[in-house]
């Protein structure tokens, strides 16, 4: 069995890319979030770049989500253009007052701390956090709402008064809890609560496990991801 995942692994690895280029397509028209017909996709270099006009902002990031999936992808140049049709349109006014309701029903966002700015459907969030994964829980709060356009994501981590050793052991324990292999492979460089991720690991979602659990970690306020999936 672990002969067969390794020749499976070398597969997907070398794959061209106009295989990939069919992989994604394919895993754009398995995935129900999003009208295939939708999204143009190109691959150089096993780099996608995804293009075209798209009907919300949460079908643009499950388009992107959807291209990381595909094994053998390196990287996702995500260009897609969220345009409403004239039903799913509103207000920013209509769109500040959901964008308050979302904050309000979630249990993992302190909503007394975050405030909204909407601008032709850009919502800008803003407030100061304990948490990074707070900060993250926020925008996924919001992003789904009819009539926005794009999050930009401005909430602030509170700096905790935590010591480089005691930050970096803290992740580094996450780590070993949470991603599928241990974490010697992964290094982390720690200035003053932003934290850089490097190494190799072998799936997006091997390495959206190690990103959350340094953004999870208490005293993280930023996360440089420079990982590398190699399947």
């Amino acid at each position: 069995m672990a002969d067969i995942g390794k020749k499976r692994g070398g597969q997907m690895a070398s794959r061209s890319d106009a295989q990939l280029q069919q992989a994604v397509l394919a895993e754009l028209a398995w995935d129900t979030r999003v009208a295939p017909t939708e999204v143009g996709v190109a691959v150089e270099n096993r780099v996608v770049t995804l293009s075209g006009t798209i009907s919300s902002w949460a079908k643009k990031l499950a388009a992107e989500e959807a291209a990381h999936r595909v094994a053998g992808v390196l990287d996702v140049a995500n260009d897609l253009v969220v345009k409403h049709s004239g039903a799913a349109h509103r207000t920013d006014t209509e769109i500040a007052g959901a964008l308050r309701q979302a904050l309000l029903w979630d249990v993992l966002v302190p909503e007394d701390k975050i405030q909204t700015t909407v601008r032709d459907g850009i919502v800008t969030l803003h407030g100061t956090v304990e948490y990074r994964s707070q900060r993250e829980d926020a925008a996924r709060a919001v992003r789904n709402l009819a009539g926005v356009c794009a999050v930009e994501n401005q909430i602030v981590v509170k700096r905790a008064d935590v010591s480089k050793a005691a930050l970096g052991t803290a992740i580094h324990q996450a780590l070993e809890r949470r991603a599928d292999r241990d974490a010697d492979g992964i290094q982390l460089e720690v200035d003053e609560g932003r934290v850089t991720v490097t190494g190799t690991v072998h799936s997006w979602t091997e390495r959206q496990a190690v990103i959350g659990a340094a953004r999870g970690t208490h005293g993280v306020e930023s996360v440089i991801d420079k990982l590398h999936v190699i399947p």
